[in-house]
């Protein structure tokens, strides 16, 4: 397991202000989707880092929409997305939320997602290169966000 960015264990930075669908007190941990066996694995990695604390599990897809077209998704598209995500929250006994993200670029859709100085979790393939899940952390860690990256062979 590699940190990129900071993850603090300070509990008073990591508590959450009170959300209609969140219990005061609780920690979001938000995971971002990348690609479903990914974004499987690192809710599975969530559940069990968060056992026993009174944690929330968001997944947060960000559709790019090009930039001549209208700012919306297309139904089909919203509609996979919504059902995959589903699908991985199911999986996991943590309570769950689901945001579709509509954006014209990825930094775009997660700024407007993510609450300041968010628990992000991550997880990429350990690489020679910087992976895109690499560049996805530090440019969330870089915005301010608590990151986690998990490495899967």
């Amino acid at each position: 397991m590699d940190v990129v960015g900071r993850l603090n264990v300070d509990p008073s930075s990591i508590l959450i202000p009170e959300a209609p669908q969140q219990a005061p007190g609780s920690l979001e941990i938000v995971v971002p989707y990348t690609s479903p066996e990914i974004t499987s694995r690192v809710v599975e990695k969530a559940a069990a880092l968060a056992l026993g604390l009174n944690a929330v599990l968001k997944l947060v897809a960000v559709y790019i929409a090009p930039y001549p077209a209208d700012l919306s998704c297309p139904v089909s598209m919203h509609e996979h997305l919504t059902a995959r995500l589903t699908k991985i929250a199911e999986r996991t006994c943590l309570p769950s939320t689901i945001h579709l993200v509509v954006a014209r670029d990825q930094d775009t859709g997660f700024r407007s997602a993510l609450r300041p100085g968010s628990a992000v979790l991550l997880g990429g393939p350990r690489r020679f290169w910087p992976t895109r899940e690499e560049k996805l952390a530090r440019r969330l860690a870089g915005a301010g966000h608590h990151v986690l990256l998990l490495h899967f062979d």
